[in-house]
């Protein structure tokens, strides 16, 4: 008897799998997204013949790959990526349409094709549509191949007979494989297709770019397992009224996951940024009140930021409190700090925080400055603007410590600032300058005096 082909539903949100359909995911709580997922019944006995041929290789046996990694020819992509993409590796790119993807993958196509052979799949234009944008882009190589196709047989097939150096997928979503009934952009397609795609990468060493859509709350769309079976994904982010694009690692299994890279959108495509500092500081006003500098740490690099803080009177029974760019549970814990330990009330106020440039900081210094924003606001008085500040703000008012002080110091001498307001614990521990001037302070409310008596020339 043959047999039977196994039925679960599997949500679309978050991955989960069930026995039977439900309206509300019981994992997530996401509503109307559980979709069918037929498998396939397995042949145990033919496992079983192919697993005895399997043999176990002692990791002292292998020989690593002297060509591991491949550059991009664009210095904050391989800084994202961990010093370049590695040979085999499977890169999922997720991001808002019109954000830029398509546009880097093909930029970075010009300098990969100098020494590599890439093969571009497209399953949304076609290929005049593609030499318009590569024509812009200023992209002409003759290792570059474009193949504008849906079925997956069809490009794994062409796949095993160009022999690609780097394969692009642009996106899986639009992807078909004819083993599985199920519609493009199914649960069930997306899931399959990219298991097909990396097990071709990993047999033939082919490193891979998968462009996904995403879902209205901004997260990959389809199966949650999607971004297990890869080894990167990124993820593009920017106000779609900037210029300004960061690219953000959420995954590697090849570097850090905390680094970043910044982009420009401009006429000729995504140019790189190389001081995200002075763009974010840019336009910064002087003299002004509720603004503060902040010093972050994505991943080995220090970043400039200007913390906005505004607070007026509230017109309704409950005062609002908004934050940009600024976790909203964090901004009510300092809030409350400051009300019990410092004396500073905004129980009957209106508060706003914003992060100027689109930049999302959520790093414990930022606590510091984004305190120091909120009183220079409630007091209207003005932080000098060659002040910069960082330190984690405890339950009790205490300004605890925080790491890589040197290495925020030294960012904040570069960019020209003459003092630097720290936690006492760095204080004690960081290499004095000459060029900038490094005070350590314990409270919120001494935070805020040395700002208020300090002077800047």
């Amino acid at each position: 008897m043959a047999a039977k082909s196994k039925v679960s539903y599997v949500c679309t949100e978050c991955g989960a799998e069930a026995t039977k359909w439900y309206g509300r995911c019981p994992a997530c709580g996401a509503w109307n997204s559980m979709e069918e997922l037929v498998q396939a019944p397995t042949a145990i006995g033919n496992s079983a013949r192919s697993a005895a041929t399997v043999a176990a290789q002692q990791i002292t046996a292998i020989k690593p790959d002297e060509k591991q990694r491949y550059h991009t020819g664009m210095k904050e992509l391989d800084r994202v990526l961990g010093g370049g993409i590695v040979r085999g590796g499977l890169m999922l790119i997720g991001g808002d349409p019109g954000i830029g993807k398509s546009t880097l993958l093909l930029q970075i196509c010009a300098h990969l094709g100098e020494t590599l052979r890439i093969l571009y799949v497209s399953g949304e234009e076609s290929e005049g549509q593609i030499k318009l944008r590569a024509d812009r882009l200023g992209v002409a190589s003759d290792n570059l191949y474009i193949l504008c196709e849906n079925d997956l047989d069809s490009v794994l097939q062409c796949v095993q007979e160009n022999k690609p150096e780097v394969l692009i997928i642009d996106s899986i979503q639009t992807m078909n494989w004819s083993q599985v009934t199920s519609a493009s952009g199914s649960v069930t397609q997306v899931r399959e297709c990219t298991s097909a795609i990396m097990r071709v990468c990993k047999k033939l060493g082919i490193p891979a770019f998968i462009v996904g859509h995403v879902n209205k709350d901004g997260a990959i769309a389809g199966p949650k397992v999607m971004e297990h079976i890869v080894d990167c994904v990124l993820y593009f982010e920017g106000d779609r009224h900037s210029s300004y694009r960061l690219l953000r690692c959420v995954k590697n299994r090849y570097g850090s996951t905390n680094e970043i890279g910044v982009f420009e959108m401009c006429d000729k495509g995504l140019a790189e940024v190389e001081n995200p500092s002075l763009m974010l500081l840019s336009g910064r006003p002087l003299n002004v009140s509720g603004s503060c500098v902040a010093c972050a740490i994505e991943g080995t690099r220090p970043m400039l930021a200007e913390v906005q803080g505004l607070v007026s009177p509230t017109g309704f029974g409950n005062p609002r409190r908004m934050s940009t760019g600024f976790d909203y549970n964090r901004l009510s814990l300092i809030l409350a700090v400051l009300e019990k330990r410092a004396g500073y009330f905004f129980s009957n106020l209106d508060t706003y925080v914003n992060v100027v440039g689109g930049l999302w900081l959520d790093e414990p210094a930022v606590d510091l400055p984004v305190a120091l924003a909120l009183i220079s606001g409630l007091k209207d008085t003005a932080i000098p603007s060659g002040v910069l500040a960082f330190g984690e703000v405890g339950l009790t008012g205490e300004i605890r410590a925080v790491s890589n002080a040197d290495l925020r110091i030294a960012e904040a001498a570069r960019m020209g600032f003459k003092c630097a307001i720290v936690p006492h614990h760095n204080f004690k521990s960081v290499t004095k300058r000459a060029d900038i001037q490094v005070i350590g302070v314990r409270t919120v409310r001494e935070a805020y005096e040395v700002v208020r008596d300090a002077v800047v020339e």
